[in-house]
């Protein structure tokens, strides 16, 4: 018919192909919008509370941390203190043990002169020693000119307990004292007499005799009273009093 105009059948398939793909690429412009506007929404940061909250739990954790780390330093201080107290407290009883398991019956000179007795204790004042004996078994590994017995003494002075050796037995100035123990605020000693008595002084009638056993009870500052006690070398027996007959 004049007017109409007629299209080849693979002009229009072509046709149909275009439009189809037009709205399948309009569908997916429209999908992946969609999707990049979620993605934009999802990507927000922490609110100004979230980041507070999270700063206030980090501080809790480091200050539990800190308090805990004080507390282990502060435990192990007092441990080593406690340790490094208990260690002096045996260094001292050993020295005691050493010097009055090897004690003597040996009568000494004092600087000026005096006799002193083989033992001699004190208990009063910082003026006199609280002990004063002769041990034997002192070591010359230097075969320096003294004696094999060596005088000692033990004070209690300024808080300290110190012992003080003499290089020689008679006569003689005493060494410079060394330390044992600190925090000392008194010293009580009993004596055993070959009786089996205790006592509370050392008075004997021979001035040769030894007490078989010595008893110190030491009270420091902070601490409760030490009680140590110690064997001595057997000696000379004290021999009784025997009181005369009246004349007839």
């Amino acid at each position: 018919m004049p007017g109409r105009v007629n299209y080849h059948p693979f002009v229009s398939s072509l046709s149909r192909n275009v439009r189809h793909s037009a709205g399948r690429f309009s569908t997916s412009l429209e999908t992946n919008g969609g999707s990049q506007g979620k993605v934009q929404a999802n990507e927000r940061g922490f609110t100004l509370i979230e980041l507070l909250v999270a700063l206030m739990i980090f501080a809790m954790l480091a200050s539990a941390g800190v308090l805990l780390l004080g507390n282990s330093v502060s435990a192990q201080a007092q441990i080593k203190a406690r340790l490094d107290d208990m260690a002096a407290v045996q260094r001292a009883g050993g020295a005691l043990a050493g010097d009055l398991g090897q004690a003597v019956p040996r009568i000494t000179r004092t600087e000026s002169g005096t006799l002193a007795p083989a033992f001699w204790a004190n208990g009063e004042g910082e003026g006199q020693p609280v002990m004063q004996f002769v041990r034997g078994g002192w070591d010359n590994l230097g075969d320096l000119p003294r004696p094999s017995l060596q005088k000692i003494e033990y004070w209690v002075r300024q808080g300290r307990l110190e012992r003080r050796g003499y290089t020689q037995l008679d006569g003689a100035a005493g060494d410079e004292p060394a330390a044992l123990l600190d925090n000392v605020e008194a010293v009580a000693l009993k004596f055993r007499d070959a009786q089996g008595k205790w006592r509370d002084d050392w008075t004997p009638t021979q001035p040769d005799v030894l007490p078989r056993a010595v008893e110190m009870v030491l009270t420091r500052t902070g601490e409760p009273p030490l009680t140590l006690r110690f064997l001595v070398a057997p000696g000379p027996v004290e021999k009784p009093i025997v009181e005369g007959t009246p004349d007839a």
